[in-house]
């Protein structure tokens, strides 16, 4: 399965949006997420938001290209 981004065409009828193609349960799994790291930042008040980003994205390529 190849990811596909969203694009800011998003729609909420049927089983997949139309703007993206993801289903609607992946897109809000994706949101979820996405809050959660979002309100850690916040909790944790970081300020540099840049750094916090880019490591988590730097986090996550390294794992899913060496999986345990």
């Amino acid at each position: 399965m190849i990811y596909s981004p969203c694009n800011g065409k998003c729609t909420d009828q049927g089983t997949h949006c139309e703007g993206c193609g993801r289903t609607h349960e992946e897109v809000a799994e994706t949101r979820k997420m996405i809050k959660g790291l979002v309100d850690y930042a916040v909790a944790k008040k970081y300020e540099n938001f840049e750094d916090y980003a880019s490591s988590i994205s730097r986090a996550v390529l390294w794992k899913l290209q060496n999986p345990a």
